[in-house]
């Protein structure tokens, strides 16, 4: 008899700008091959050294407002006149393959994402402190001051979101972030659920008295 397909996770994992959420994940992709990420649909233009399904699924605009009338996105926003989305059916699909998924989103994506998929795992990333998070705004020499300062009171709303989440990644030390983000991935592996299905054999014979 065939064993069932053991079921993947779905972490949701939003931070502020500058906390270094993307370079982490990044890495976690690098470390872990049972994660990945998923793709979300966009309707902004593609940018150079962009490809599609690599970086965005690139739609039209009644293409992706078509989707939001079927239902398939997990969430999705208008961000500055273009659509953000995660498809729902591919998230599903690919966490039913027994693959854990990353979806990199913010913390109101990351509340329509808990109404549907509950079971899935916040996690929130913030710098070290306010300082050191207008240093890396700063130094990234990308944007004018007034954009940093935006960013920065978005950023403090967004923080007080973090309660939200169900772990909390400080930013201060990469490797040790790292650590910490791959610990979180290895803990959901151990818990309980996920070890009887992947050992339910090894369970009986051990509990067996013949």
């Amino acid at each position: 008899m065939s064993q069932a397909v053991e079921q993947g996770t779905l972490y949701v994992i939003s931070a502020p700008s500058g906390a270094g959420k993307t370079s982490l994940v990044a890495g976690m992709l690098r470390n872990d091959g049972r994660l990945g990420v998923s793709v979300s649909h966009t309707t902004r233009p593609m940018r150079e050294g962009e490809q599609h399904g690599v970086n965005y699924h690139f739609v039209s605009r009644d293409e992706f407002e078509a989707m939001i009338g079927r239902g398939d996105f997990l969430e999705h926003a208008d961000v500055f006149g273009n659509y953000y989305g995660t498809s729902q059916v591919w998230v599903r699909e690919t966490l039913a393959t027994g693959q854990d998924v990353i979806l990199e989103i913010d913390w109101q994506g990351a509340e329509q994402v808990r109404r549907l998929i509950p079971e899935c795992v916040g996690i929130f990333i913030v710098p070290p402190s306010a300082e050191v998070l207008r240093e890396r705004l700063t130094g990234r020499g990308t944007d004018a001051p007034e954009v940093v300062e935006r960013r920065l009171a978005e950023a403090a709303d967004e923080c007080s979101h973090a309660v939200e989440f169900d772990y909390l990644v400080v930013n201060d030390n990469f490797d040790v972030a790292l650590a910490d983000l791959l610990a979180i991935v290895r803990g959901q592996r151990l818990r309980m659920t996920a070890q009887q299905a992947r050992h339910a054999v090894l369970l009986s014979r051990l509990s067996s008295r013949g």
